[in-house]
């Protein structure tokens, strides 16, 4: 091999130790760009761990969290002109004879000390409505699922980056050398619409960031424990002559995926241990369970993910990835939502209970949200019992809640119809113009935002791939002030 392919790591891992340290030096001070973080936060941190409820599909504003009154008056009516403006309606709409506006079905009463409005779906959410600060203004580009949903994972609308939780392992590595820093749950429920392994992938990052998918089946985590006759020390003894033979390619070849490959088979074994303990759920009490729900004690319901989710966050993982499907309500919504809201409705409120009072919350971001809005008239037929809502990027909500962040706190505005986000005066305001408008929260701000409250500058964490540096905000990107505590 050319004596100039060597990396980096390969470099330094063969330097003296004089030449090791001014290196250390050098690494502590370099630019964020030439490859992660040093091991220390760019400013004091408020989180310590990210929990992303993740509703798939696009969960309606209208009808959980942004009370309109005006849909309900007139109901049926055509869309207004004004309020449209010329703005850009799926295939699935577009083409319809008529746009009707349609008024929710459920009945919506102003919540806790802070008097946000909440659906009467949401009932267990509303008794925690206190520690949320909810943002009605979160905007998009994306129009369709599969860009949209790669947007808010990756903060591209192209397959191929690196996701949210990838970027905090390379950034900020693990709490816990025993379980991977980036943890992924999916309900278990059918779907039409399939969550990809790329969401939680690492793009151009080194595979050891990739997120790890823990299953609800008997085994966590597929191919982790041994095979029939084969004991620990067994697996001990293989993975040392395993281990001795990559380092000799690694000699050769001066790859480091094949460190990172040794440092993989590392963790699972390790894993072999951790896994078994953080989802053997048999030891939490019944109160734990009660507050739950029942559905608490059947893996791969929410509720359970629920449950695991702060299971690993006391055990120090960075990020918990929860995906719910199932939100992408076309049609028949009075009859499909009730059911989406008391599959999750419990479980978010139980995980923010759970944690506030084992004293996680004040260092853990919880997230709430999809991957787009919905909108304020009607996709197909409008009937008295029957109703249903298009895509909408244009504004949608979204929750947060724990470090950093404002409890008890609403950000953002949106018109009478829910269509628009307005400033405070009521004005419509097109943030697609300018990034930049104050009370409007794109994608990348939230980003932003989030790895703020983790004590990352996002204009520092980056990396380098085919010949550009590259990040997680791309150009864009501003940390939301009002947002945080």
């Amino acid at each position: 091999m050319h004596p100039f392919s060597v990396t980096r790591r390969h470099f330094f891992s063969r330097a003296a130790a004089g030449l090791g340290g001014i290196a250390l030096s050098s690494l502590l001070g370099r630019d964020l760009l030439a490859g992660g973080l040093p091991p220390l936060a760019h400013f004091a941190p408020k989180a310590k761990r990210v929990i992303w409820l993740f509703m798939s599909g696009g969960p309606s504003q209208h009808d959980l969290w942004d009370y309109k009154p005006k849909l309900n008056k007139l109901n049926g009516e055509p869309l207004p002109d004004e309020v449209r403006r010329g703005q850009r309606l799926t295939g699935m709409s577009g083409n319809q004879t008529a746009i009707p506006l349609a008024g929710s079905h459920y009945q919506f009463k102003r919540a806790g000390k802070s008097g946000i409005h909440v659906s009467e779906l949401l009932p267990h959410t509303a008794g925690i409505v206190d520690e949320l600060c909810v943002v009605h203004s979160m905007w998009t580009e994306a129009i369709n699922h599969d860009p949209a949903i790669t947007y808010l994972q990756t903060g591209s609308q192209n397959a191929g980056r690196p996701s949210l939780g990838a970027w905090l392992s390379y950034g900020l590595g693990s709490l816990n050398d025993n379980l991977p820093a980036f943890i992924v749950l999916l309900t278990r429920k059918p779907t039409d619409q399939p969550l990809y392994a790329r969401l939680w992938g690492s793009g151009f990052l080194d595979s050891i960031h990739q997120g790890v998918r823990f299953s609800s089946g008997s085994d966590p985590v597929f191919f982790l424990s041994n095979p029939d006759g084969l004991c620990g020390s067994g697996r001990r003894a293989m993975l040392d002559k395993l281990n001795a033979l990559n380092r000799r390619q690694f000699e050769r070849e001066l790859d480091p995926e094949i460190e990172s490959r040794i440092s993989q088979y590392e963790m699972a074994y390790r894993m072999q241990t951790s896994v078994p303990d953080v989802t053997d759920v048999s030891g939490e009490s019944d109160s734990t369970f009660d507050l739950y729900g029942e559905d608490a004690r059947q893996p791969g319901t929410f509720a359970a993910n629920c449950l695991l989710a702060r299971r690993l966050a006391e055990r120090g993982t960075r990020f918990i990835q929860l995906y719910h499907p199932g939100w992408d309500n076309h049609d028949n919504l009075p009859r499909n939502l009730p059911n989406l809201a008391r599959e999750t409705d419990q479980g978010c409120a139980a995980l923010v209970t759970d944690l506030k009072r084992r004293g996680l919350l004040e260092d853990t971001l919880v997230i709430w949200g999809g991957e787009f809005g919905r909108t304020a008239y009607c996709q197909g037929p409008l009937t008295a019992e029957n109703y249903g809502r298009d895509h909408h990027p244009r504004c949608f909500t979204i929750w947060m809640a724990g470090a950093g962040v404002k409890a008890g706190s609403v950000y953002g505005k949106t018109d009478d119809y829910g269509y628009n986000i307005v400033d405070t005066d009521g004005n419509i305001i097109d943030p697609s113009k300018h990034h930049l408008t104050p009370g409007a929260v794109h994608v990348h701000d939230l980003h932003a935002t989030i790895l703020h409250t983790l004590g990352i500058d996002h204009l520092r964490l980056g990396a380098r791939h085919q010949g550009r540096d590259l990040r997680l905000t791309d150009v864009h990107g501003h940390v939301i002030r009002d947002l945080l505590a």
